[in-house]
């Protein structure tokens, strides 16, 4: 009786973490999951065993983790519904056609023809509680086939709707983004009160970002498909973009920045939450003494007027995020973008094949 009840434990266990994780739409807060563990150990065990210098074929190598794991989560679920009916099987003592009382082994082979309902007809239990167990089995994996039909669709949607605006994002800020630059881009064209469409339209992103995030976490782990861009390096950008015009950056609506800023620091302090990862102040400032003089002065030289006092407000709205995207990035490894532009730095819609601009 002991193996029945280990083997019904097992499927509960793993029925029950596949709903969580497949279908229910909320951050679980239950802190023994074996999902939330698994990727902790395999992330850290896979960032370790590969390629240490950062470059093109590191961030291959980190890319092959968020499809691969997923689908390696999706192997150990069903190898632990098939374990656990073989083993309430065997723990009844079902006997089976043709050899009456049968081996654990024979049992887990009628586990697995039962789940993938191949029903091969070479074993059969001839108990009642035998064929109950079977026709159960067969439901819970026609079920959990379709359950992982349905739900790579919806990932992939999401990582599709959350990449689009990142890619986008390229011509307005640079690669890396750079809020700074954005702002200067826009005065330069005359447009700079497009920033605060640009804001409205990535408030809704980072809406969507929190709630989808927050319901595949392993979303986070997906990282773009262009070099210099990532989502967390976006956020930071938009986080950056929204602290310079409440701070003081005129001709661009305070009331949508602060809007903006709200959902996008939900959305980072909830990811950091949902990864466990506590907030650390950064070792180095983004933007020191120096940063801070030359984000004025390019500001300016665009012909956008800036508050006296736009490092002092800047620093408290900064405190603010930082501490956050800080530990993501760690977590993550997705290089944070800088207030200030890279002078040396070319956008991805200007390089080619063989990394030449054109």
């Amino acid at each position: 009786m002991t193996a029945l009840a280990v083997g019904l434990l097992l499927v509960v266990l793993v029925l029950w973490e596949a709903f969580e994780t497949l279908v229910l739409p909320r951050r679980v807060s239950r802190r023994l999951r074996f999902t939330r563990g698994y990727y902790r150990v395999l992330w850290g065990t896979w960032t370790t065993i590969g390629p240490r210098k950062p470059g093109q074929w590191r961030e291959l190598y980190l890319s092959i983790f968020a499809p691969l794991s997923m689908l390696m989560l999706l192997g150990f679920w069903v190898i632990g519904v098939v374990v656990g009916f073989a083993l309430m099987q065997w723990g009844l003592d079902t006997p089976l056609a043709p050899v009456g009382s049968a081996a654990f082994g024979t049992h887990l082979y009628l586990s697995a023809t039962s789940f993938v309902t191949l029903g091969l007809g070479d074993y059969a239990p001839t108990s009642g509680s035998g064929h109950a167990i079977v026709a159960i089995e067969a439901a819970a994996g026609f079920a959990f086939l379709a359950l992982t039909i349905s739900y790579l669709p919806v990932l992939y949607q999401a990582f599709s709707r959350r990449e689009v605006r990142i890619s986008m994002l390229d011509q307005w800020a640079g690669s890396p983004p750079s809020a700074v630059e954005l702002l200067r881009r826009a005065a330069s064209y005359d447009a700079l009160d497009s920033v605060s469409e640009l804001l409205a339209t990535w408030e809704r992103w980072a809406a969507e970002l929190l709630e989808s995030h927050l319901s595949y976490p392993v979303l986070a782990y997906f990282r773009s498909q262009h070099e210099h861009e990532s989502w967390l390096a976006a956020l930071t950008s938009i986080l950056d973009l929204s602290s310079l015009v409440l701070a003081g950056v005129n001709g661009v609506s305070t009331w949508q920045a602060r809007r903006t800023f709200a959902i996008s620091r939900h959305a980072v302090v909830d990811l950091a939450q949902v990864l466990h990862m506590p907030p650390h102040a950064m070792p180095a400032s983004r933007l020191d003494a120096a940063g801070a003089a030359r984000a004025r002065r390019i500001l300016e030289e665009a012909g956008i007027g800036v508050h006296p006092d736009l490092e002092s407000r800047l620093g408290p709205l900064r405190a603010k995020y930082e501490p956050y995207v800080y530990v993501l990035s760690g977590r993550v490894e997705m290089e944070l973008p800088g207030l200030l532009p890279d002078p040396d730095a070319v956008d991805d819609w200007e390089r080619t094949a063989w990394n030449e601009p054109e």
